[in-house]
């Protein structure tokens, strides 16, 4: 149904629609898209496993610096695309336990399915805390504490653009013989200048191909209006511009996973897998900038999380009762590991009326590498 529906705009639309386009319907379209479809997404039983499901160590950790955040603005948090509602429980968990609680939680969420599973995640934790958590369908008019988003950028639908020898152009998506293909045209408008300052900055050889994220630009802009004082905490995977176009990474990073395997192909099963592109953080900061927010600091997942007080938190629990330490200790290692999650995330705060360095960025600072 959905590939019907793929397929009659592409005809709607002349012949050929972008690939932000294409990926936008194959995730998000009403009820058929892989985010707003009943599909299992997370977990062993889903396509792809991310940090809070790992075990409570993360969200334990995250909770000094978005204790630290609520303190200098106001006790309010706002997660964005809370997943299955485990970082949420585990967070409010460990802010009960350090007194933080928030006066309020919210969670912006787009997929019925895992507004569904964060419900049933959080109702033990609603009724024994006092924070009240609630559901939103679009942005706050205003907000001033603390917004969490793990893993969301990278959820954005994306373009794709090729360097040539005679120009850049814009890879979309055709139809031939009823099936979906790759066609290109001359890139225009917002996608070419941004695709001309990466050519001013990066030496791409023709032929490089690559994604150029514009939604995060509107995304950022609208927070820039709404939040009155706080700040966005950004965790995701990716790169400063000048790595992100690296000459090595000549085929561009999207990916997508099915059943925790993870292939290139987007055109496989459209609206039962995830689609994700890397994060350029040089251009999540230019426009965090550019809409009236101020970079707070930008750093692995890694040097974060042990600024943070990851080893404290681990410490809690004794390494000689083995069924409870050794779970926590394989998360430690996969969050902060080099060859794991440690150095591939990055951490970036952004934000208003906040003056002084924050928790987790008191170590391994990286934001003069953008």
């Amino acid at each position: 149904m959905l590939v019907s529906r793929i397929g009659d705009d592409i005809r709607r639309s002349n012949g050929w629609i972008s690939f932000a386009r294409f990926m936008d319907r194959a995730l998000y379209a009403p009820g058929l898209g892989y985010y707003s479809g009943g599909a299992h997404k997370l977990g062993a039983a889903g396509d792809f496993v991310t940090a809070p499901e790992l075990g409570p160590l993360f969200a334990q950790t995250l909770a000094a610096q978005v204790a630290e955040i609520c303190a200098l603005s106001d006790p309010h948090i706002l997660e964005v695309g809370a997943g299955s509602g485990r970082m949420a429980a585990d967070l409010l968990r460990e802010l009960a336990a350090r007194q933080a609680l928030p006066e309020t939680y919210s969670i912006l969420e787009v997929s019925g399915e895992l507004r569904a599973r964060q419900q049933d995640s959080l109702r033990e934790v609603a009724a024994q805390l006092p924070t009240r958590i609630a559901w939103l369908e679009r942005f706050p008019e205003r907000f001033s504490g603390a917004v969490l988003a793990n893993e969301v950028i990278d959820a954005m639908p994306v373009h794709l653009v090729v360097w040539q020898a005679d120009g850049i152009a814009e890879r979309g998506v055709g139809l031939a013989d009823g099936q979906f293909v790759w066609q290109d045209r001359p890139a225009s408008g917002r996608l070419r200048q941004r695709a001309q300052a990466v050519t001013a900055e990066c030496l791409l050889r023709p032929g490089y191909l690559s994604e150029i994220a514009l939604l995060p630009d509107d995304w950022l802009y609208e927070w820039g209006q709404r939040l009155t004082r706080g700040a966005l905490l950004l965790l995701d995977y990716g790169f400063p511009r000048h790595e992100y176009y690296h000459a090595q990474r000549s085929a561009g990073t999207l990916m997508c996973h099915y059943r925790h395997r993870a292939h290139g192909d987007p055109f496989y099963l459209p609206g039962l897998q995830d689609i994700t592109a890397h994060v350029d953080f040089t251009a999540i900061a230019e426009a965090g900038t550019a809409g009236g927010l101020a970079l707070l600091g930008y750093t692995t997942q890694a040097s974060f999380l042990l600024a943070c007080g990851l080893l404290d938190i681990l410490a809690r629990t004794p390494a000689g009762d083995a069924p409870r330490y050794l779970p926590l200790a394989n998360a430690a290692q996969k969050l902060i590991s080099p060859a794991e999650m440690g150095e591939l995330f990055k951490v970036m705060v952004l934000g208003k009326g906040i003056e002084q360095a924050l928790l987790g960025f008191q170590r391994g600072e990286r934001s003069h590498t953008l």
